[in-house]
């Protein structure tokens, strides 16, 4: 190009490049950097001839080896399902406490349990198993069926309000609409959240007492406090499922929301179950 010259300062001759009055040097390139780019090339030419390389219309070429990932994959899964099958047998066959009583079987089983939690139950418990709005919080220690181990399978097992299984854990609460007066509603409400929190207006909660040990202790207890084998949750523990306000309360009341949740063991099956069982166990709130 015209405009090339030959630098003052190295003596080298400029590409003709300038930027901001900077110009750039015809230098080449190192040798090494060279012998490497051409090396590449050699290799990716091998690589071809050798390995699965180049998408086609309806395949791709296989290379002169056959090598593929998948049976790679295969064996390594063939060999860790062979290893894990001593523990999957033994969870298979033993009660669950004496799975617990043994910690390298019930390190195995809160494993594949966590597995089993993150692609079937976290979305509805989240991926912590904290819950959220109408879903419960399985790390904490409020139980409506009871936390320990074996209540826990159960619950998995079976499900909650699952038509399909005959041994689902069942509890509705009556739509207390149909039943009382609205006002009643009210005082009932304002009770109950007094119990752990403020309510609205406070003249309402002595007649609100009584309209509950009327109509709600017989399940929830004359303390409130629940029933485990009724399902009726602990009303006076400040944590709550469905409600974060008085006004929610009372709407819970007059036309209760009640929640469903499936049968695992015959999608999972009974062992998957009891792995999962013992995983929300150990999260800390079991019993």
């Amino acid at each position: 190009m015209a405009d090339k010259k030959i630098d003052d300062i190295s003596g080298v001759e400029t590409t003709g490049h300038e930027w901001d009055g900077i110009q750039e040097l015809n230098n080449p390139l190192p040798r090494w950097w060279v012998w490497t780019f051409y090396a590449t090339i050699v290799w990716a030419i091998g690589y071809t001839i050798l390995y699965p390389a180049w998408p086609l219309l309806s395949e791709n070429t296989k290379g002169v080896l056959g090598y593929t990932n998948r049976a790679a994959l295969t064996e390594e899964m063939t060999a860790a399902t062979a290893a894990q099958a001593v523990f999957v047998q033994k969870i298979a066959a033993m009660p669950l406490g004496d799975i617990l009583a043994d910690p390298e079987l019930t390190q195995f089983a809160t494993a594949g349990g966590a597995a089993a939690f993150k692609v079937n139950c976290s979305p509805c418990h989240g991926s912590g198993a904290a819950g959220g709005p109408g879903y419960p919080n399985l790390n904490d220690d409020d139980w409506l069926w009871g936390g320990d181990v074996e209540a826990i399978n159960q619950t998995i097992a079976h499900g909650i309000r699952y038509e399909a299984d005959d041994e689902t854990r069942f509890s509705e609460m009556p739509a207390f609409a149909d039943i009382l007066e609205p006002e009643q509603i009210r005082e009932v409400a304002a009770y109950v959240w007094s119990l752990t929190n403020t309510p609205s207006d406070p003249a309402l909660v002595e007649p609100g007492k009584v309209v509950f040990a009327e109509n709600c202790a017989a399940c929830h207890g004359d303390d409130a406090k629940g029933d485990r084998d009724l399902g009726a949750p602990n009303l006076a523990d400040a944590i709550w499922l469905k409600v974060n306000s008085e006004a929610q309360l009372a709407a819970q009341v007059a036309r209760p929301k009640h929640g469903v949740m499936p049968a695992w063991q015959a999608r999972l099956g009974e062992t998957t179950v009891k792995e999962l069982s013992i995983y929300v166990h150990s999260l800390g709130g079991g019993e």
